[in-house]
């Protein structure tokens, strides 16, 4: 691929990825589209996301290893090994930023932790993220994303709105959410550490453990009557929570309306013909409307129904009521918004063939972020990076042979 024109914010920036599956990976990928030079290091076995989806040419290319990992270089390294672990060493002698996933004590015990990799390098900016914070005494258990949305009460809510079903069972959000909400947040972490150090010169040591964030996640809205001490009510936004607060049927399709201000619902009743339920006492204010908040949905469901999705479109067009059609997950990719604002890329893998490959959403008008360079195989750039630290072909070549290092089979 050609490089843009233009540099990132992160352009020269050096990113040692120690990170598997889709937290860790997804904020390096985050810093990748700002331009930094992200390197990623991987077990002699690769990321275990590599394996998790459908593939087209390699097995270890697959769907969800793909969305997770472009604009990197992979380099495979046995930290286990001591040849592996000297050339892990140089290489974040000489990163900005080092970020890991790996449980606080196996990083230690890998000689890969903080104290001992800021004596090389007291300037490194050191971000660690995993389930739980060392601080408590969840601290060193293991996490994967089902774990941290039952411990953080997002299973929970799931249950909470299907309450209406008659068995309020807990489920989970069919997303990662917890590895993509952590993995923004690690994005987060890094820039701010990166401005600090661009005034003080000073490196550091940020944690971000998935529990905390999912939890303050959740509790931006959901703390609700705990948020006083005592409590003023249970934990749960009530509308959030309601059980007809989804897409509403049309004729021909389901519509998304949410008349959400005053004004708005006044709008709603005029042009959907309800206007007597614009002075109905359970819908006057948007106090009565929550605490009604399954009446207000039947009404609106009602009205809705009468008609098909384009009309309604059509109506709500010349309005303020905000309003979307509802698209099938197989539909996105065709929505109009985005194949017009070219949010979508379909680019050319040297070995996966065609890529469709989301952009990325943010844009800047003098730094742009972009997709510089496609998921590489695992140990693709093993040699160049090696050559780079100051390994001869000769000593490269025996790491290969003894399982130090890879290249792509």
């Amino acid at each position: 691929m050609s490089a843009p024109e233009q540099k990132g914010p992160l352009d020269g920036i050096l990113v040692v990825e120690f990170c598997s599956v889709v937290l860790g990976p997804l904020a390096c990928q985050i810093l990748g589209d700002l331009g930094a030079d992200v390197i990623k290091v991987e077990p002699p076995f690769g990321d275990t996301n590599r394996r998790l989806g459908p593939y087209k040419t390699h097995k270890d290319m697959a769907a969800l290893y793909l969305g997770c990992n472009r604009n990197k270089k992979s380099i495979v390294l046995d930290l286990k090994s001591k040849r592996g672990h000297e050339a892990a060493l140089k290489l974040c002698a000489r990163a900005d930023v080092i970020v890991h996933n790996f449980r606080p004590s196996a990083m230690k015990r890998l000689g890969l932790d903080y104290e001992t990799l800021k004596t090389a390098n007291p300037s490194v900016i050191y971000c660690a993220t995993y389930g739980y914070s060392k601080r408590g005494p969840y601290g060193d258990m293991g996490a994967l994303d089902d774990s941290i949305q039952a411990a953080s009460g997002l299973a929970d809510l799931m249950g909470m709105a299907s309450a209406h079903l008659g068995h309020p069972e807990p489920r989970y959000l069919p997303t990662v959410v917890g590895d993509k909400t952590t993995g923004h947040q690690v994005a987060q972490a890094v820039l701010a550490a990166l401005f600090h150090r661009e005034r003080t010169g000073e490196g550091q040591e940020i944690e971000v453990p998935m529990f905390e964030t999912m939890v303050a996640f959740n509790m931006v809205e959901h703390l609700w009557g705990q948020t006083f001490e005592p409590p003023l009510g249970q934990a749960g936004y009530t509308r959030l929570l309601a059980e007809t607060r989804k897409p509403y049927p049309t004729k021909d399709g389901y519509l998304a309306v949410l008349p959400y201000w005053n004004n708005h619902w006044g709008t709603f009743c005029e042009v959907a013909g309800v206007e007597h339920l614009k002075d109905d006492p359970r819908f006057v204010d948007m106090q009565a409307r929550t605490k009604n908040i399954n009446a207000t949905c039947d009404e609106i469901g009602k009205v809705l129904a009468t008609k098909t999705t384009a009309e309604w479109l059509k109506i709500f067009a010349k309005t303020n009521v905000p309003h979307m059609v509802m698209n099938r997950l197989d539909e996105v990719r065709d929505d109009p918004h985005l194949v017009e604002s070219g949010f979508w890329h379909i680019l050319e893998h040297p070995t996966e063939g065609k890529l469709r490959m989301p952009g990325p959403p943010v844009h800047f008008s003098k730094t742009p972020a972009s997709i510089r360079r496609l998921p590489p195989r695992m140990g693709e750039h093993s040699r160049e990076i090696l050559q780079e630290l100051g390994y001869s072909q000769d000593d490269i070549s025996t790491m290969i042979e003894t399982g130090d290092t890879r290249e792509p089979s």
